[in-house]
């Protein structure tokens, strides 16, 4: 039996209370809309006491990989990095979430709670470059149905939202973005880290040569920016902090930000849901098993279900939600298998398609100094200059970031280091214990580096999203089916990254311990003209309901509104048809804040403008 959520119907259900879902729900909410917000996990009873919570799990978790701090549950189910492990022979093992059924892993995972992923990404908010919106002209990927410009004040909009802390003079500098004249981000930029000021002393005014390039790439060490709180900018436009910052403190350099940030320096979509109006309403251990779609192609609302418990569900209502607007925020994977499940939005057979990620290669070393290394967030800088240009036409382009927190996303934390060398650390490989052992570590964790290669992976229809009724949830919802592999060209600019890497490797004088061989550690190995190669994934899902000037080629228009329903909306990076090289949270944001837009006029012209 079905009930209507308080027996009201809505304005507009949103499913999904991450990063996405909250900016449209406060916009909707500051217009006055009627606004259900509905997430399928957990949420604490209030944002404090959750937090600290999170933070007591993180401290007390054997594995601290992003998924850790925060409570989970089999009913609804997360997909989680360690669910997946290499074969000593190559090839890998999937045992979570996902089934996974292509030659690679789809290595990434995300968050099912209150604040979705967007409790444990890095804070890390690059633009995109106006050349990353049009990588169909490049021959590889797809065109977007806007570009930069339509774009650009959307970014200022959720740089404002969001809280983003950057020098505006070394972004047009170094990244070569046209920023207003006279445009200042909220906060200032996040100070280098020292490892940043020892490369820049190293490699700033350089060239290495890209084996794709015809001539040499110079080198510059450029600030990334960041949504966690710096000081603010007195040259930013008033009222550009107003909300930003929260209750969180400035950046103390807290080495957790990948999964937690002990200070709330980092931006979550918690900071956006506590600005909430009262006309927005948030339903948790709520799961959306259906868009319900009327015979005229408009949607009516959604089916879900709500549940007690962890592992098996008990108390399970079946409820029906209904509303003029319905918006799909709930990942890129979470989105398609909805759509799929409901079948909507696939007269393009384009619902699922496309699955993207930023496969990262990482390289790692000794630099011959103390580098300061586990300090401050996982990266501040990196090296722009292998976006852009031709050679994209020729190889996946590439942003290096400047890794931090030395071999950890390599090789795990400094734990298995001192294991080591206590196993075999030693002369003739017998253990190293003592005053010995002190030094050795001083040493070497105070000089670990790491690089890590961003790769824009091309958007490949074989790779998709699928459901199949033999594999279901505790629920008895459809799990995600994944195909995934990496195209010809992205191995291509794999392994010009690698050559890359060698030459950056040589102008620093570090010693190179990268290394890659199948096995547990590496279910992303593969071997590249008869070179070992292993990737690890950013967590950047994208693809899936791709954004287009067609409906026969694409799900959703330039508004993330699905072209066969035209009150159905699905936003987030599922609507990217390139994900380019750079973090896609802030173009996500971007996007919601254009979107929300639309759908307020939307609204406007369904009820009529004397709603309020």
């Amino acid at each position: 039996m079905s009930e209507l959520e308080g027996g009201r119907r809505w304005d507009v259900i949103v499913v999904g209370a991450g990063f996405a879902g909250s900016l449209v729900a406060q916009k909707l909410g500051e217009q006055g809309w009627r606004v259900l917000v509905l997430e399928a996990g957990h949420g604490a009873p209030d944002a404090g006491s959750g937090h600290q919570d999170a933070v007591e799990a993180y401290r007390s978790a054997m594995a601290k990989v992003p998924n850790a701090p925060y409570r989970t549950s089999a009913v609804a189910p997360s997909a989680d990095i360690l669910d997946l492990s290499g074969s000593p022979e190559g090839g890998y093992r999937a045992d979570g979430y996902f089934v996974q059924r292509g030659p690679l892993p789809y290595a990434s995972g995300y968050l099912r709670a209150n604040g979705g992923t967007g409790l444990t990404w890095t804070g890390l908010t690059p633009r995109m470059h106006p050349e990353d919106f049009r990588a169909g002209d490049f021959g590889q990927g797809r065109n977007w149905p806007i570009g930069y410009d339509e774009l650009e004040p959307y970014y200022r909009a959720a740089e404002r939202e969001i809280g983003v802390a950057a020098d505006a003079e070394e972004q047009r500098e170094g990244v070569g973005l046209p920023l207003p004249d006279g445009y200042e981000f909220p906060m200032r930029a996040i100070p280098r880290s020292y490892l940043d000021q020892v490369m820049a002393d190293a490699l700033d005014g350089k060239c290495v040569q890209d084996p794709t390039e015809e001539t040499p790439t110079p080198l510059r060490v450029v600030g990334t920016p960041h949504a966690r709180n710096g000081r603010p900018n007195p040259g930013a436009v008033d009222g550009a902090m107003e909300g930003a910052v929260g209750s969180g403190k400035l950046c103390a350099g807290y080495a957790s930000c990948v999964p937690i940030c002990p200070s709330q320096a980092k931006y979550t979509p918690l900071r956006t849901q506590a600005r909430w109006g009262g006309s927005v309403t948030l339903v948790t251990r709520a799961v959306v098993s259906r868009v319900r779609i009327g015979g005229n192609g408009r949607v009516t609302g959604v089916d879900y279900r709500t549940y007690e418990g962890d592992d098996q569900p008990t108390a399970v209502a079946a409820r029906t939600a209904e509303a003029d607007l319905v918006v799909l925020a709930a990942h890129a994977i979470e989105n398609a298998k909805l759509l799929l499940a409901s079948g909507a939005a696939n007269s393009s057979d384009q619902v699922g398609r496309n699955l993207m990620d930023h496969p990262v290669l990482l390289t790692w070393g000794l630099m011959p100094q103390q580098v300061g290394a586990y300090r401050g967030p996982g990266s501040t800088s990196g090296l722009e200059g292998f976006r852009f240009g031709a050679a994209r036409a020729r190889r996946a382009p590439f942003r290096v970031e400047i890794g931090n927190w030395g071999w950890t996303w390599a090789l795990g934390p400094p734990d298995g280091r001192v294991a080591e060398l206590l196993r075999s650390g030693g002369p003739q490989g017998r253990g190293l214990f003592g005053p010995q052992l002190r030094r050795t570590l001083g040493d070497r964790i105070g000089r670990e580096f790491a690089f890590q290669f961003e790769m824009e992976q091309d958007a490949d229809p074989a790779n998709r999203v699928t459901i199949d009724d033999r594999h279901r949830d505790a629920l008895g919802n459809p799990r995600p089916v994944l195909h995934y592999d990496l195209s010809e060209y992205v191995k291509r600019g794999i392994a010009a990254a690698k050559t890359v890497s060698d030459q950056l490797f040589a102008l620093l004088g570090a010693e190179d311990h990268t290394r890659f061989e199948p096995g547990p550690a590496w279910p992303g190995y593969f071997e590249y003209q008869g070179r070992p190669y292993a990737y690890r994934a950013a967590g950047h899902g994208a693809g899936t309901h791709i954004m287009g000037d067609s409906p026969a080629t694409s799900v959703v228009d330039q508004w993330q509104r699905c072209w066969d329903h035209p009150n159905l909306y699905a936003v987030g990076c599922g609507s990217m048809p390139t994900v380019a090289t750079s973090n896609p949270s802030l173009t996500m944001a971007a996007l919601a804040l254009r979107s929300a837009e639309r759908m307020h006029r939307d609204l406007l012209a369904r009820q009529g403008v004397d709603h309020l």
